[in-house]
């Protein structure tokens, strides 16, 4: 893939440092800049750049979009270029690349694909994920490409493709399983020839053993534990070569080092033995061979549990149906679901799933979208619903016509999502990945300070023990179980919310919901419905409920107002049939009036009633309690009569009191922002109990109160689902976004709640604060580990209790700690949310 010349991406080139006069190496760039509208926003930037550390000149091309940089490269660089440009509110055009990468062993192998990425020229981005696999590059456009990318992970010593979506999931299952069998296989070998290898070496527990001439036992053991190193563990030294290649060192090094270490000695012992002292003539075949066994043993399950850590994506891949039944030509035809496109009209039918998203255009049914939202419900479909691919079908038979297709549906944007969650990072994991490759070399350091301190002052023979101090350190070390500490919850975690309708945009969001002590609702559409319901019908008069609200009804019918549209729903829910009204007139400001059966009725306030001479006044203490109780009064006459009054109101949602309360109970401020007045504000605050109430907000002062509380110390939340909600969404340190909003909202926010129920917020924290509490248990447990079991193997507790431990212990017990890690993270997926 060469993007060198694209015609939509600027060339972007970085010559080769140049003299500039001073004796500087000097570089030239040319960045592709997004967002100019005009020839001031060139100026801006060229004048932003041009005051940059570094940079010598600066001309940005308005016409062309682009801006030509001369930097010293010594001073600067294309991350701190980019900063500049999007310090004053532009952006330089990059893309956005997942790669799959194979042959990581170890939490140290992380940070090296990732320096090994930046490294590449072009590069703004690199985030490698230990527990997926993945690694996230963002770059340039012009100035590298996928390729390069590859090349650099390669050169690294590693493995990567494309991670491309289409059966991405089976080609990466079928990778696992295939590199599980493999592994399987060698531990089986491994196993089989070490239990001879232990057996042979321990006289004492099996004395047939002694019937063996002691120089044939140990060319036998020599020969049993040849193919354990050769075979099942060439892995470890293929990884250290190429760690070594690189000027590095992993996890692969501590095993290569420490069981060769102990086969090297062992085969001088055998086959060499008066270069030795006879007081230290033995052999360590069985430490060799043992080490080699735990750890494949080790990483056997630690494969089989990450495999479980990615179970929601596997879920959610696995409910996309694979066929559609749509018209073509008159013809019925059943076709892959790739090969829908949008504006063709497919057709359910029971039990089926719907196969992409769409728009409902005839036919009725009930279908069940709990596998999306967690809705447990089966919502009714009539023509005019929208419905989502992957949901199943469960009474009637509808006709649809495909809206969104392929990438672009649903299903496909939270599996994109999720995917995207799983890959991130969270601050509390770059410290670990820092500890982590730093770890390795600390390790050898301790060993090889270990070996000299047990050689100088150890007791006879010396050697002895320093060559197992040594070889103990090295093996007891885990940088792995640092390594999965953090991403193996994430990756639960961000599943576990998708699997209940919350979608987490990243590890980042998903640490910042734990410490959230404000949360601020929106009330339209958040709080409340969103739209305006009937919410009183009080007849006067002699009028009946089920009479008044079918004249009001009817006169409505010729408006397009959202009070009539919800009077008349009303209506029909209660299944009244409306007669014909004419004479229709639209009173702006005051209602409407309409001629029924020859009788003038008329609907609107008070003003309306004084115009047309109706008496209201038995109706004015009525009208101030609804009005007070934040509802819409509206009074309706017959002739010159009153008939009665309908009240409206966006009701609140069954379970906006509900979640506020568990908010409080979990010891967290809530606050409600509405733009409505505040006797409206205040009625509603006492149906749902909030702390605080800020009303009467303009769209634009959303963000700024945000971040006024910001200011004070409080971590806020904001909880939204219109475009105008969108700033503050940004500016919170999460936004939360209702799924039935806007997409624009929801671009803007850290979470998505998908069904629109506020308990969901309460779920998303409690899931953030059980994944931290994980994630902290993890690294709490990999860091006990190794600053308790580094000393132990370095033999602190021999000069006080004669403890020295055996590596074959230590393998064990490293084993152990990465098995274990990834199990504590599966915990996550019990946790009840």
């Amino acid at each position: 893939m060469n993007l060198m010349n694209t015609k939509d991406d600027l060339d972007i080139k970085e010559r080769l440092p140049e003299n500039t006069g001073q004796g500087k190496p000097a570089s030239k760039i040319d960045l592709p800049i997004s967002g100019m509208s005009c020839a001031s926003c060139a100026n801006t930037i060229s004048k932003t750049l041009g005051q940059t550390p570094g940079v010598n000149s600066a001309n940005v091309n308005y016409a062309n979009q682009s801006a030509h940089v001369e930097f010293d490269s010594g001073e600067t660089d294309l991350t701190h270029l980019i900063e500049s440009v999007k310090s004053v509110g532009y952006d330089v055009r990059s893309h956005q690349t997942e790669l799959a990468i194979q042959g990581m062993s170890c939490a140290a192998c992380v940070r090296r694909v990732e320096n090994a990425l930046k490294a590449v020229p072009g590069v703004v981005d690199a985030s490698v994920n230990f527990g997926t696999e993945r690694a996230a590059v963002r770059y340039v456009p012009g100035f590298t490409d996928e390729s390069s990318l590859i090349s650099a992970v390669e050169q690294a010593g590693y493995y990567a493709a494309p991670a491309t979506e289409e059966n991405v999931a089976d080609q990466e299952a079928e990778a696992r399983e295939k590199a599980y069998i493999q592994l399987r296989n060698k531990l089986i070998f491994s196993a089989f020839l070490t239990l001879f290898v232990f057996v042979g070496s321990m006289p004492g527990l099996f004395p047939f053993v002694k019937l063996i001439p002691e120089a044939i036992r140990w060319i036998g053991l020599f020969i049993f534990t040849t193919p354990v190193l050769l075979y099942s563990g060439t892995q470890f030294y293929i990884g250290a070569y190429k760690a070594l290649k690189h000027r590095a060192a992993d996890m692969n090094t501590l095993i290569a080092i420490g069981t060769g270490a102990a086969f090297l000695y062992s085969v001088v012992a055998t086959f060499l033995p008066d270069f030795l002292p006879q007081n230290m003539r033995h052999v360590y075949y069985d430490t060799t061979a043992v080490i080699i066994t735990l750890i494949l043993f080790g990483r056997l399950l630690e494969a089989r549990a990450k495999g479980r850590t990615s179970d929601a994506i596997k879920k959610l891949i696995g409910l996309q149906p694979k066929t559609a039944r749509v018209i073509r030509n008159d013809v019925e035809t059943d076709v892959p679901i790739r090969d829908v496109v949008v504006g063709e009209i497919i057709i359910v039918r029971p039990g089926e799933k719907v196969p992409v998203d769409g728009e409902v255009i005839s036919g009725t049914s009930a279908v069940d979208e709990s596998m999306i939202t967690g809705e447990s419900i089966p919502v009714e479909k009539h023509s005019g619903s929208q419905v989502i691919g992957a949901t199943i079908n469960t009474t009637g038979s509808f006709r649809f016509r495909a809206t969104r297709v392929g990438k672009d549906t649903a299903l496909a944007q939270i599996i994109k999502l999720v995917q995207e969650a799983q890959g991130s990072k969270a601050p509390i994991q770059r410290m670990a990945d820092f500890i982590a490759s730093i770890f390795v070399p600390a390790v050898i350091a301790v060993a090889l300070v270990s070996f000299t301190v047990w050689l100088i002052v150890g007791p006879q023979p010396a050697l002895i023990y320093a060559l197992v101090t040594f070889v103990t350190v090295l093996i007891i070390a885990c940088p792995c179980a640092l390594g999965l500490a953090t991403p193996t919850s994430i990756m639960v975690g961000t599943g576990k919310g998708a699997e209940h309708g919350i979608l987490i945009k990243g590890g980042e969001a998903l640490e910042t919901a734990h410490k959230i002590d404000t949360v601020i609702f929106d009330k339209t559409g958040t709080i409340t419905v969103g739209a305006p319901t009937v919410t009183d019908i009080i007849p006067m008069n002699g009028y009946t409920k089920s009479r008044l609200l079918q004249a009001a009804a009817a006169v409505e019918q010729g408006s397009e107002h959202p009070l009539g549209d919800a009077i008349i729903q009303r209506a029909k829910t209660e299944k009244i049939n409306l007669p014909e009204a004419t004479e229709f007139n639209a009173i702006p400001g005051h209602g409407v009036e309409a001629r029924i059966n020859g009788t003038m009725f008329a609907l609107g306030n008070t003003k309306l009633m004084s115009d047309r001479q109706i008496d209201s006044e038995s109706a004015d203490d009525m009208m101030d309690q609804l009005a007070n109780e934040g509802k819409t009064p509206m009074l309706v006459a017959e002739n010159d009569r009153l008939a009665g009054v309908i009240a409206l109101a966006d009701v609140v949602k069954d379970d906006s009191r509900r979640a506020i309360e568990k908010l409080h109970k979990m010891g967290l401020q809530v606050i409600m922002i509405t733009g409505d007045n505040q006797r409206t504000a205040e009625a509603i605050s006492r149906q749902i109990g909030p702390d605080r109430v800020f009303a009467e907000v303009l769209p634009e002062d959303k963000a700024r109160h945000v971040k006024s509380l910001q200011a004070e110390g409080y971590t806020v939340a904001m909880v939204g689902d219109g475009i105008n909600d969108a700033p503050a969404l940004a500016q919170a340190d999460v936004g939360i976004a209702i799924g039935t909003g806007t997409d624009v909202a929801m671009e803007a926010s850290d979470i998505t709640l998908i069904k629109g129920d506020l308990m969901g917020v309460v779920s998303a924290i409690q899931l953030s604060k059980a994944t931290m509490r994980n994630i902290k248990q993890n690294l709490f447990g990999s860091f006990i580990y190794n600053t308790l079991g580094i000393p132990v193997a370095a033999g602190v507790l021999y000069p006080f209790f004669g403890i020295l431990l055996n590596p074959m212990f230590a393998a064990a017990a490293m084993a152990a700690s990465s098995v274990t890690v990834v199990t504590n993270a599966l915990r996550l997926r019990r946790v009840r949310i």
